[in-house]
């Protein structure tokens, strides 16, 4: 489903909500969006039309995937990123190419006062470097009308490719596509080998994704609005302060500065915007991180399914549901989910009679099933997340993870009347 298939069907469910009246790109358009976490398209942004909120919940990402919330971890988990592409030799991306760089002429919100400039939140950067390639969703600032700094994760594929090229005095190409198929979206955020986000979305929908080649030579999606330039070998600027999944303020940090060389979209074309820690951040950022856990944790136990919560920020709390067979089956996949998620700050391991869904019922386990003399794991001085405002400078943190699991061989003690023991 395209990302405009996808927008008709939301209005076709009546689940997309409609604003005609004129909103400034400047903090009101998040002013209005931070109200909501159903989609919302607003029609009149300085003459654009901006959409937001468009997977923000579990059920509008599964219906996008075609599967329900409960089963999407074990859907996710099950799918290879091994389909099919095809190079194709046209796309309604350049209908519209611009005759100069302007970036104040596309509708680029600033969401809060103390952000450092107008963001991209749903730009996918896609790079290449010596025959490897990768697309990844990067936070953009605009920094001047043809200029942006992005946030690159030290150690993560774009940064990998930025530094290769860097160190041969190099820039690299890039491309920054924004509003593309919601499932193709979602398979840039997910961690599989490099070159292969797209292979993956593939696998996902069912079909080839089309991609069409740049005059740069990177491959792109069918999107609504294409940038395309390089990531400069040598001139690092500031990036940030910028709200991220925590809903706090992360700090400014050097970054390679973006050069913007061309602009291209399609006619009247719709801007993605993602609301800085809304749900549809929390749904990128996190579920991607749940099958890599199902997977970890299915090595030393049962494992039943997984959810990141939405008040860990849907990154930093996990709940982990296991059938439990051996006494240590709780720490084991404890540890095997902290291996999985190495931002992840808290975990909570419980039965799979508990809902994991239902944040009373992983409450009622804690209060039943765990005793904290005896259940409770604490790493102390290892690596954290640099979006936990509790991380220290040096990036260490403390992880804890909690068994609230049935004792083993005292089962009878935790079963609840009406309810079948597993």
């Amino acid at each position: 489903m395209s990302f405009r298939n996808f927008i008709e069907q939301l209005q076709s469910d009546r689940l997309l909500q409609e604003i005609n009246k004129s909103h400034s790109p400047y903090l009101e358009v998040s002013k209005t969006a931070i109200k909501h976490n159903d989609p919302i398209l607003f029609n009149n942004v300085a003459g654009h039309k901006i959409i937001m909120n468009i997977i923000a919940s579990r059920q509008l990402m599964a219906a996008a995937l075609g599967t329900t919330p409960k089963q999407m971890v074990h859907y996710l988990s099950g799918i290879e990123p091994e389909g099919e592409t095809v190079l194709v030799d046209s796309t309604p991306s350049l209908e519209i190419i611009e005759p100069e760089v302007d970036l104040s002429k596309i509708p680029i919100p600033t969401f809060f006062p103390k952000d450092g400039g107008p963001y991209i939140t749903a730009g996918v950067v896609i790079s290449q470097y010596n025959g490897v390639s990768n697309a990844s969703v990067h936070r953009l600032m605009v920094t001047g009308k043809d200029t942006l700094v992005g946030r690159l994760v030290e150690n993560r594929h774009t940064y990998n490719l930025q530094k290769a090229a860097s160190l041969a005095g190099e820039p690299l190409p890039i491309a920054v596509v924004i509003g593309i198929d919601p499932v193709v979206l979602l398979a840039t955020t997910t961690r599989v080998p490099k070159g292969k986000e797209f292979q993956y979305a593939s696998a996902l929908l069912g079909r080839p994704v089309e991609l069409f080649r740049l005059g740069n030579g990177i491959r792109i999606p069918h999107a609504e609005w294409v940038l395309e330039g390089y990531i400069d070998p040598v001139i690092a600027v500031d990036e940030g302060p910028f709200v991220d999944i925590t809903n706090t303020i992360d700090i400014i940090r050097q970054q390679p500065l973006i050069k913007i060389t061309k602009i291209m979209h399609r006619t009247n074309p719709i801007y993605h915007a993602i609301m800085p820690a809304g749900g549809e951040h929390k749904m990128l950022m996190g579920v991607p991180y749940e099958p890599l856990i199902l997977k970890e944790v299915g090595k030393v136990c049962d494992v039943r399914n997984v959810v990141l919560s939405e008040g860990g920020c849907s990154y930093l709390h996990a709940i982990v549901s296991i059938a439990r067979t051996a006494h240590d089956d709780g720490r084991k996949a404890i540890d095997a989910a902290f291996a999985a998620h190495k931002s992840l700050k808290h975990v909570v391991v419980v039965d799979d009679d508990i809902n994991i869904f239902d944040i009373s019922d992983v409450e009622y386990a804690l209060a039943t099933r765990f005793r904290a003399d005896k259940d409770l794991v604490i790493h102390s001085n290892v690596r954290g997340s640099s979006l936990d405002p509790m991380c220290s400078p040096d990036g260490k943190s403390a992880k804890m993870g909690l068994d609230a699991t049935k004792t083993p061989g005292q089962e009878w003690k935790f079963m609840r009347p009406g309810m079948e023991e597993n």
